[in-house]
This record gives C-alpha cells, sequence and structure tokens, in this order.
C-alpha cells in the first residue's frame, strides 16, 4: 500500500499511457478486410467496391468496378447503392480513415456485409494490386 501512495503519479501516467495504447481498438468503427480478402470478394463478383474519396483522387487511380460516392455526399446519395443492401459492399478511401466512417454510416443505414478496406488504396498500390485511372 505504501508503495502506492508513494508512486501514485508514475502509476497514473502508466494507466493513461495504456489506455491511450487500446483506444484505437476501442473505437472500431466496422469490420476491415485486407487486401486479399477484398480480392476474393471481387472475384466471387456481386460486390459493390465504394471509393469515398472526393472525384479528383478517384480519377487518379482507383480499385476495379469501383463506384465513386464521396464521404460527404454518402448520407444524400444512399439511395443510388440501395440496391446493394444485401450484397457485400467494400468501402475504400486513401487510407481506411474515411472508408471506415462510410462502412459505419452504412451498417446503420441498413446494410448487412459492409467492409473498409484495410490501408485504403495505399496499400493497395503497395501490394502491386491493379488500379484503373
Amino acid at each position: 500500500m505504501k508503495f502506492i501512495l508513494d508512486n501514485i503519479f508514475l502509476i497514473g501516467i502508466a494507466l493513461i499511457s495504456g489506455g491511450a495504447l487500446l483506444f484505437p481498438m476501442l473505437q472500431r468503427r466496422g469490420a476491415k478486410v485486407s487486401q486479399f480478402q477484398a480480392t476474393q470478394y471481387m472475384n466471387q463478383g456481386k460486390t459493390l467496391v465504394l471509393d469515398v474519396r472526393n472525384a479528383e483522387e478517384f480519377a487518379a487511380g482507383h480499385l476495379p468496378n469501383a463506384k465513386n460516392i464521396p464521404l460527404a455526399d454518402l448520407n444524400n446519395r444512399i439511395k443510388e447503392i440501395e440496391k446493394s443492401k444485401n450484397t457485400v459492399v467494400i468501402t475504400v478511401c486513401a487510407q481506411g480513415v474515411r472508408s471506415s466512417n462510410a462502412a459505419a454510416l452504412l451498417s446503420k443505414a441498413g446494410f448487412t456485409q459492409v467492409f473498409s478496406l484495410e490501408g485504403g488504396t495505399e496499400s493497395w498500390k503497395t501490394q502491386g494490386m491493379p488500379i484503373v485511372k
């Protein structure tokens, strides 16, 4: 007990830093899919690849057969992809942050199989996967 009282400041710092390390894992915004898993889904067919980057980023290079709806417009344009509610939807962005938000939004809207591509298009390119311009 004396040890705890004498080192309360150090114990507090250790608990706070441990919590900071766990925070990103606790803030999970939907299921992730690796490049390999995404390729498998895409090859099976009936998969919607939804790129949520802006039009300029999309034009610079995107995954094959991807549909572009920027994240800022997704709420207003969700009716465009309603027919994919019961199929696999893979959301994509540059690094995986915006696509995680899009996956959460689609899940709330009733889409049943929504995944976010881990690492986004940057990771996709790094793995040597095809990009369409």
